[in-house]
């Protein structure tokens, strides 16, 4: 067994070749650097559009179910008015989506689930002192609505059980609402205009700013049924329509993950036999979302790793045509070696180490690459990008790897040399 002095040994004369050859061996350490440095930069880009689309899932709550109102044919729009030089007229009043009785036949019905919170959506402007958020999204919801999204609120109170029940006009903010609405004075306590009924403002939530829930705006349930209704005014080019829709979600929250699945069926089998045929609603589980992002990244990953690591495959066969240089240049000093006592194990170790110490370097500098130039995508191409140490580990393991195979071949050719022949050749 060879021992560490040996080895110490190896790897100092391994660095002193390469050195000795600096243009060859800088040409060959680049093709590494690059196949290294690309493989942890695709990871590290795929990872980070892993991870923020599996946030954004996570915050629809693993353990919910989502029930959607939806128009039947379309989407349901509820955008600005429309100018057009004609006048408008009246075009139908369509009734669709999910209605109390649903969610009272979901709660009575289904025993995984915890609770159901039933949400309403109006579209109105807001106003406060000249500024104004134009077609504001105004949500009804009930006190318990924060235990099933993650609202993180800044200051003042959310809804409670008195708001509810006496339908009061109070409202919450999100934080980009507030900030339109109020620049930068405090809204807590003031009124604002929703449509043409004043609200009073009694707490601002800390939502991600540029998100669509940093502009919404929440109010007690009952409140939006007394002050709006339930029928809302879609206008659109030369038309007025009329859409009655009693709730625009209904969010199920299930006591474990284990039964999100079987729940989710049950409500779509109590949901199809309410509303028959009429496809007016939507279920959305976000934990089979949440699983099916996770394996499209997965296969995203294998992807991107397959086509950076080609780039270190024909790193590694450039340090193999390198190998064989050196051991052609290399002919006399490995008969004389030979020749004066050396073993055929000595002369693979000699090689093989040189191969492995040059992609290694490279390895190690390829990392340095590769975690920088994720930073550089997210500054100026504002990509999030995320690097993992596993993909470090992976691609400075696969360099090093790659030096021992590539490295075999040209090191089991000079030891096969023999002797007599090499020093003659020369």
């Amino acid at each position: 067994m060879l021992s560490w002095s040996y080895w110490s040994r190896a790897v100092a004369n391994a660095l002193k070749n390469l050195r000795l050859r600096k243009l060859r061996s800088g040409l060959a350490l680049l093709g590494v650097i690059l196949g290294v440095g690309s493989v942890i930069a695709m990871l590290a880009i795929g990872e980070g559009s892993k991870t923020q689309a599996i946030a954004q899932i996570r915050q629809l709550g693993a353990t919910n179910i989502i029930l959607r109102s939806v128009k039947p044919g379309t989407k349901p729009t509820a955008g600005e008015p429309e100018q057009t030089g004609q006048p408008a007229r009246v075009s139908r009043v369509v009734e669709y989506g999910l209605k109390y009785t649903d969610l009272k036949r979901l709660r009575e019905a289904l025993p995984t689930i915890e609770r159901a919170i039933p949400v309403s959506l109006v579209r109105k402007d807001a106003h406060h002192s000249g500024h104004r958020l134009r077609n504001a999204r105004i949500l009804g919801v009930t006190p318990d609505y924060p235990q099933v999204k993650p609202l993180k609120l800044q200051r003042g109170r959310f809804l409670v059980s008195t708001d509810q029940r006496q339908a009061a006009n109070v409202a919450v903010l999100g934080a980009d609402a507030a900030t339109e609405l109020y620049g930068y004075t405090d809204p807590i306590g003031q009124d604002v205009l929703l449509g043409s009924m004043a609200f009073r403002v009694v707490g601002v939530l800390g939502s991600p700013r540029g998100t669509p829930e940093a502009r919404e705006i929440y109010v007690p349930l009952e409140a939006t049924r007394r002050r709006f209704g339930e029928l809302q005014v879609v206008r659109t080019a030369g038309s007025v329509d009329y859409e009655k829709t009693q709730l625009n979600e209904i969010i199920l929250s299930t006591s474990a993950i284990e039964v999100v699945a079987p729940t989710a069926d049950m409500a779509r089998k109590l949901l199809e036999s309410a509303h028959g045929r009429k496809e007016d609603y939507e279920i959305q589980v976000p934990l089979e979302l949440l699983e099916r992002a996770e394996e499209q990244q997965y296969l995203w990953n294998l992807v991107l790793g397959s086509i950076a690591g080609i780039s270190l495959v024909v790193g590694g066969i450039g340090i193999m045509n390198i190998m064989l240089a050196n051991v052609t240049e290399q002919t006399r000093e490995i008969g004389i070696r030979r020749a004066i006592g050396a073993r055929q194990q000595d002369i693979v170790a000699q090689f093989l180490t040189e191969s492995v110490v040059l992609c290694s370097v490279g390895g190690l500098l390829g990392v340095a690459v590769g975690v920088a130039i994720p930073r550089v995508v997210e500054q100026f191409a504002g990509i999030e990008a995320v690097v993992r140490l596993w993909s470090v580990l992976l691609a400075f393991g696969i360099s090093t790897g790659m030096g021992v195979l590539f490295g075999i071949y040209p090191a089991a050719r000079a030891a096969r040399m023999d002797p007599i022949q090499a020093l003659r050749n020369v």
